[in-house]
């Protein structure tokens, strides 16, 4: 019973955080609907212009709207997903730390979820220059993280 209602808070917790990160979307006004909203892909906006001298479409969708898909997702979950909860699983490890008061099983409890948090907080910001190395080395000579 203790686990579900402490399930039950966390997600209340959780869901109080991420809901309105989840509203949020792009920030082109061409792009929104009737209700203001964005969306994930910005591109295909209004009716498809083609330029007559250089024959290059305006709101049709091209590859570099790809990468700024990708780059959105990216954004996306390091900013709101994974840095707040790396945030509060510090605090979880460093709270049953301070509260072992001498017991060495809630100690390593707290120190194995204090350094997973960490390891994970630096894969997450890590995986900037995986994406980077990856695609540098298919051959995309953009910059996938300026979209």
């Amino acid at each position: 019973m203790k686990n579900i209602f402490l399930s039950i808070i966390l997600f209340c917790l959780l869901s109080i955080i991420f809901v309105p990160a989840l509203t949020m979307a792009g920030t082109d006004p061409a792009c929104a609907d009737a209700n203001g909203n964005y969306g994930l892909i910005q591109c295909g906006c209004g009716a498809p212009v083609i330029d007559a001298t250089t024959k290059r479409c305006t709101n049709c969708c091209e590859i570099d709207d790809f990468f700024g898909v990708i780059m959105r997702i990216y954004n996306f979950l390091v900013t709101m997903i994974a840095t707040p909860l790396a945030v509060v699983a510090i605090s979880i490890g460093a709270i049953l730390m301070m509260t072992s008061a001498g017991n060495p099983n809630l100690m390593s409890k707290g120190k194995g979820i204090f350094w997973m948090a960490i390891i994970g907080l630096v894969l997450v910001f890590g995986s900037y220059l995986i994406i980077n190395f990856v695609l540098k080395t298919i051959g995309y000579a953009g910059s996938w993280d300026s979209l």
